[in-house]
């Protein structure tokens, strides 16, 4: 059954992700201390470059996921046509860049950067070793956006943005687990498909790890004495979720279970980012 023209673009923008990323952007902009209109824009902003990157990325996938036979994917299938596709990509990656500058030209050139690594990572990267390297640039500026859209801009601290590279570098390594044989059937071979799902899980997990302890070094300003309640919370659910995944990848089947553990991890690392506000807003 054909979808609608809007509905098929919405699927193609892989809708999950989007929304996730979408949902972060707001709540890392509430612990930044935006105001409810900035965070609201900041989110605007962030909803429609993710737009553009998951259209974009579709679009350019058409042949493959059309060798593949995937009926998940609505462009592949027909229906909605490529130059439709690319129109809605570059309206969106327009309007994010657009709403972007109503929060500040650092906050524009912050995006630009970010969006510009993901369009780099469809247009190629994702086949090649360097497949995780827009990852790692794109959520490391990540926490900055919130920081740069406030009335007084400032990079989020270090801390910030190591942690963000962790989520990010997790988020590459696990994504692709569920598609490993289709992408080596089309020729996708980035960084994770090189490793295998063992390594790349362990080291998802291990980033993830890494990320939260520097989240926790980093809000106390290395006194673990003043680290809230609530981050050991998110720091030790990070820690079982992460070495539960690792245990799985050793001792099961790889599979589609293994995306879901590190991204549990992934979303509880992102947790803890927020809980630090007081100094991400620093």
């Amino acid at each position: 059954m054909r979808v609608s023209t809007p509905g098929a673009l919405w699927r193609s923008s892989h809708p999950g992700p989007t929304s996730i990323v979408t949902a972060l952007a707001l709540a890392f902009g509430w612990a930044a201390g935006l105001d409810p209109a900035r965070a609201g824009l900041l989110a605007l902003a962030v909803f429609a470059g993710q737009l553009s990157v998951g259209i974009s990325n579709d679009a350019i996938d058409a042949p493959r996921d059309r060798m593949a036979s995937r009926p998940d994917k609505p462009i592949a299938r027909g229906d909605v046509g490529l130059p439709v596709a690319w129109g809605a990509a570059l309206a969106a990656l327009a309007a994010a860049l657009m709403l972007s500058a109503l929060l500040g030209w650092r906050m524009l050139a912050a995006h630009a950067l970010a969006l510009g690594s993901a369009w780099a990572y469809n247009a190629g990267l994702k086949s090649t070793a360097a497949s995780i390297v827009p990852f790692l640039v794109s959520f490391g500026i990540f926490p900055s956006l919130a920081t740069l859209s406030a009335p007084q801009p400032a990079f989020a601290p270090p801390w910030a943005w190591i942690a963000g590279a962790a989520l990010g570098a997790a988020v590459h390594l696990t994504n692709v687990l569920p598609d490993l044989d289709q992408d080596a059937a089309t020729g996708v071979r980035g960084l994770p498909h090189r490793w295998g799902p063992r390594v790349a899980t362990t080291v998802a997990a291990c980033a993830v790890v890494a990320g939260a302890v520097m989240v926790l070094i980093g809000s106390a300003g290395g006194d673990l004495s003043g680290v809230s309640a609530v981050s050991w919370v998110f720091f030790a659910g990070v820690v079982v979720v992460a070495a539960a995944t690792v245990t799985a990848a050793f001792l099961r089947p790889p599979s589609r279970a293994l995306f879901r553990l590190v991204m549990l991890a992934a979303l509880l690392l992102a947790a803890q980012l927020i809980a630090a506000d007081p100094v991400l807003a620093a």
